[in-house]
């Protein structure tokens, strides 16, 4: 150690102060979020040692129940935002032991006997994202349901449908709003399958190769609400990493929904279109022009769009060289992490609540048509009378001027297949959204229930 240079004791030993900070990096800040997830995941491990079969017990039932209820005690600081994380710790794994230690003395320094920060950190990050998944799905659901309330509300309005950006052929407002309706339930199901992935508890992998005692991973499992352990020990310190690359994309997916979303809506609020207005409260006044409403709710939504697809890249660049085993790189997998759950829930519920509030003017919708969006219309009118189709698209191609009389509410209302604008099912946009629903409220009592049977015993 150089001159100047000072150390720390830390629980795992003595560590150069420099090196120290440089190691523990944003963790000392990060892991607050997880610190009710490592009391949940510390009751669990404790509950199971309690029921281990050796002699003498490595914890008795009493000792058990005091964790447990010097856990919730950690739960109770951390809410209140009175639980420290102190440099030498490194991390809430060390500091939720070092307070249990404090408290109760032996009974604190047990509470590590099986199992590792590597199996902690994955434990925590999957109960962590299991909480959140949950509140973003439901928070997803609100934003379909919204969209195809506006969809209903709207669904005769027709609305000029464009490729390139430019007029092609008659849509309608429910045609737009149920399209993207239909793209968050598929983002939704995304979100269900990650959360499936989720759904499996790595604890007692330890470093990644087990431990010599008779552990019984299976009921740290059930204790905690996952549906089932991670069998392979190494997978289940491996998959870290992957697991978060994997919801970051099912979360820039549906960012980028959200994006072309805003991006439709900046562009159809604007003067010279005039198809919607939100409301005023989403944008914001500008400092020299008195005149101003930006949309900078929607701005901002694109570019934290361009922000979780960016996290979701940077965890997977942090992965995609890392040897078998654990490896610290992952530490800085965190943050991103960490970051792009709580960009995507707040981007989802203030889009919701923007959608609630838009408006549709049907005068500016239908003075937006002129003849050749009915064009195609026209062609395939002809297709009926038996003329080919090509000689049909010639025909009508040299005639554009006939059809500026055409009715965009008669050429909607003709659509009446599956799926076109007299043809949507809003009925079947209301099951899917009650059918996740009803798995979100199913994974929330589930999880609920394990963590108030876990702590229950310690009261």
């Amino acid at each position: 150690m150089s001159t100047g240079e000072q150390a720390h004791s830390t629980t795992v030993g003595t560590i150069d102060e420099e090196i120290l900070a440089f190691t523990a990096g944003k963790d000392l800040v990060l892991d607050h979020q997880l610190t009710e997830a490592d009391c949940i995941g510390s009751a669990a491990h404790a509950v199971m040692l309690s029921k281990m079969p050796v002699t003498p017990p490595v914890l008795t039932k009493e000792e058990a129940d005091s964790l447990c209820k010097e856990l919730a005690r950690i739960q109770q600081m951390a809410v209140m935002g009175e639980f420290e994380i102190r440099p030498e710790d490194q991390d809430v794994h060390l500091a939720v032991e070092r307070t249990l230690t404090e408290r109760l003395g032996d009974v604190g320094k047990k509470i590590h006997t099986g199992r590792s920060r590597n199996d902690q950190v994955a434990l925590d990050l999957r109960l962590f994202a299991k909480e959140r998944l949950l509140d973003l799905m439901s928070d997803t659901a609100e934003l379909a349901e919204s969209l195809t309330l506006f969809a209903e509300k709207y669904a005769d309005i027709p609305m000029v449908g464009r490729t390139h950006m430019q007029p092609a052929m008659p849509s309608s407002v429910g045609l737009w709003s149920t399209a993207y309706a239909e793209a968050v339930l598929e983002d939704l199901q995304s979100l269900r399958h990650v959360y499936t992935l989720n759904d499996q508890c790595p604890l007692g992998a330890a470093a990644g190769y087990g431990v010599p005692l008779p552990i019984d991973r299976k009921l740290t499992s059930d204790l905690l609400g996952f549906s089932r352990p991670i069998h392979n020990v190494a997978h289940a310190i491996q998959s870290r990493g992957k697991l978060e690359y994997q919801i970051l994309q099912a979360l820039g997916q549906l960012m980028i929904t959200l994006s072309r979303i805003a991006q439709d809506l900046m562009i159809f609020t604007l003067p010279e279109f005039g198809y919607f207005s939100i409301p005023k409260a989403f944008g914001t006044g500008s400092s020299i022009m008195p005149n101003k409403n930006n949309p900078d709710v929607l701005e901002l939504i694109r570019s934290k769009a361009a922000q979780v697809v960016g996290q979701g890249t940077t965890v997977g660049m942090i992965l995609h060289a890392a040897p078998g085993g654990y490896n610290r790189d992952l530490q800085d997998a965190k943050e991103p992490f960490l970051e792009g759950m709580a960009t995507t829930r707040a981007s989802v519920r203030i889009l919701s609540r923007c959608i609630a509030g838009l408006k549709a003017h049907p005068d500016r919708l239908r003075a937006a048509f002129d003849g050749g969006v009915f064009a195609t219309d026209a062609a395939l009118a002809l297709v009926a009378k038996g003329v080919p189709f090509r000689d049909a698209y010639h025909s009508v191609k040299d005639s554009l001027e006939d059809l500026e009389n055409e009715d965009p509410d008669r050429a909607i209302g003709r659509k009446k297949h599956l799926g076109a604008t007299a043809g949507i099912s809003f009925g079947l946009y209301r099951d899917r959204i009650a059918a996740s629903r009803g798995f979100i409220r199913q994974g929330r009592e589930h999880f609920h229930a394990a963590v108030r049977r876990l702590f229950a015993g310690g009261k």
